[in-house]
Order: structure tokens, then sequence, then C-alpha cells
């Protein structure tokens, strides 16, 4: 029974329940690129617990006292390469990727099913995101973070935020998440037939393939953070998968981690090393992928494909190209379509 079905006593508060609720989430983004806007963005995002892993007490002066007065302006630079017209790239496709599911599955409910997304840092946030799919009758929801190999740092810290909003609730929703897909045989065969798609399109034959993954302290895999292994097991399945459907035989995979911060050391080899390492070994060719993003944003549009351009021709290289993530590709929404409805299964 649906809210607009029920028989409420005269003068009972309005009522609405009866819907099921999608919210993607992704890591987030400031609202502009803007010194100002990037130093909001950073302090909330560095101020969480699950990414920096240092007491409050040692980590806080370090924070407001030296990165977020240096930072933020150099940081807006690179915001600035990649701004669309349509705002930040990586909530721009978040939005489309959250429309044509709420195209695909809601629809084909008849409206039962709202699919929205948010942030986990930034706007929009995920309690408000929450609070607005339960105003409007969902009594189910379905989380679901976009990473497709589990962090603390990413899909826990996305847990967290939904559980605050959780705790202040009388009526609380049921609340689902979509478990990490790494291994998921829908996402390798949908990045399998994207990587080649995007490959076809070239105007040289690459001879490496690089797999980019986001970086995390070294220490995490010590601490019992599956995340390493999520990515190299991503990574081996991968190569097995277009090895298996003669794709590109020949291309020489590497796996490599982007973006270290800090002087902590990081999971290796370093995404900018493997680089210049190839195009010291005589590399010529060679494509950039970054399988544990979702959407494209600053790391893969300014970090991969302009600096690491840079980084590959100054050694040596002369073909490079960027691919881009699966983002909103044929293979990418019909991916993320079945295992949403997979996670549905039972409340649709």
């Amino acid at each position: 029974m649906t809210w607009q079905d029920q028989q409420l006593p005269e003068e009972h508060p309005p009522v609405r329940s009866g819907k099921i609720g999608v919210l993607l989430v992704n890591l987030g983004t400031p609202v502009a690129p803007t010194t100002a806007d990037v130093r909001r963005y950073l302090a909330e995002f560095l101020s969480d617990r699950r990414v920096i892993e240092i007491p409050p007490i040692a980590w806080q002066p370090i924070l407001r006292g030296v990165i977020l007065n240096t930072r933020p302006q150099k940081s807006a630079g690179a915001y600035r390469k990649v701004w669309s017209e349509d705002g930040s790239p990586l909530a721009a496709i978040t939005k489309r990727q959250a429309a044509a599911m709420d195209t695909a599955i809601g629809a084909a409910s008849e409206g039962r099913v709202i699919v929205d997304w948010a942030m986990r840092y930034g706007e929009p946030a995920i309690p408000d995101r929450l609070a607005a799919l339960h105003d409007a009758g969902c009594d189910r929801i379905l989380l679901a973070p976009l990473y497709p190999q589990y962090c603390a740092a990413t899909t826990a810290t996305v847990v967290d935020k939904a559980s605050d909003w959780l705790r202040e609730q009388r009526w609380q929703p049921s609340l689902r998440t979509l478990p990490p897909y790494h291994d998921d045989p829908l996402y390798i065969d949908a990045l399998a037939s994207d990587i080649d798609r995007q490959l076809d399109a070239l105007d040289f034959e690459p001879e490496v393939l690089l797999l980019s993954f986001h970086g995390m302290p070294a220490r995490t895999l010590a601490l019992g953070d599956p995340y390493h292994c999520h990515c190299h097991k991503t990574a081996r399945l991968l190569e097995a998968k277009m090895a298996e459907r003669g794709l590109r035989t020949g291309l020489r995979f590497r796996t490599s981690f982007q973006s270290r911060f800090g002087r902590a050391k990081w999971l290796e080899p370093a995404t900018d090393d493997v680089l210049m390492d190839e195009g010291r070994k005589g590399t010529k060719r060679l494509a950039v992928v970054a399988p544990g993003f979702s959407a494209d944003c600053l790391e893969t549009l300014e970090e991969l494909a302009l600096e690491g351009k840079e980084q590959f021709e100054e050694t040596g290289g002369e073909g490079f190209a960027a691919l881009s993530c699966l983002n909103t590709s044929q293979a990418g929404l019909a991916m993320l379509e079945a295992i949403l409805r997979r996670e549905l299964a039972g409340w649709i």
C-alpha cells in the first residue's frame, strides 16, 4: 500500500511510504573552481578521519595552518583546466548516470523507484538527498557508493555519513548498501568492452595499457584494508577477459597507483614513476585508463590526461592516450543498471 492509497483517520499527519530510493554517491567536488570553494571542499574532505588517519590534535594544526593556506590555490587552477559548461565533470557525469538509471529503473517501475545522486564531500550532500528520498515516500533505500574497489576512505565513509543521518531519524527507512564490485563479471565485461571500443578509435596502437588506480597510504594494507588486493584482482581479471576475447593480443598491461599526498609511503608503483620508466625504457605508445573511477574527474582529466602526457613524452614517449572512465557509455550504463537491479531484488 502506498501513501496515496492509505485511509488515514481525520486530522492524521500526512504519511508517505511505499516507494524505493536509490542514491548514487561519488567522492565529491568543490562547487566552483575558486580558491575559496576548493578550500571549503578540502577542509571537509581532509578532516574525515577515515581519509587522514592522524589524531586531530596533531593533524588539524597542519591542515588549518599550512595545507588550507597553500593547496587550494593550486588545486583551483587544476580544476579550472577541466571545468565544463555543466560544472564539475564528476558531478555532471554522476548526475547524468542517476538520470539514466531513473529512466531505466524508475520509469519501468511506474515511479515506484526514485534514483537520485549525491557527493560524499561537497554538494549535493548525502543527508540532504536521503531526506529528500524519505520525504518522497521511500521507506527502502539502496545506498550505492560508486567505488568498485572497497576502501575505508571511500566506501566506508559514505556509509558513515548515511548512518549519521539515519541516527537522527524517528522513522528510519530500511537501508541497503551496494557491495564492492571489483570482481563482478558485469563490471569486468563492461571495462573490457569499453576499453576495446576506445582503443579502436585511436590513431595508434598502444604497446602498453596502464591501469591506474587511486593511491592509498601503504600502511592501510597492513591494517587490513582490502583495497590494494581489490585493485590487483580487477587488473588481473580485466587482462584475462581481454585475452579470452582475443582483444589486443600483444598489449602489455601494467598496474599503478596515482595521487600521492604527503611524505608517508604509498602503494606502489606510482603512476608518474611508471609513465617515466616506460618512456625511458623505449616505450613509444601508451594508453592509460583508471578502472577504479566510475566517472571522470580531476584525477583522470588533469592528473592523468594532462600531467601524465607530459611525463611520458618528456622521457621519450610519443603516442599517449588517456581513456575515459565508464561514465555514461553504453557498456557502463548497462552494467550499472544490472547491478542496481540485482541489489534491489526482493524490493522490486
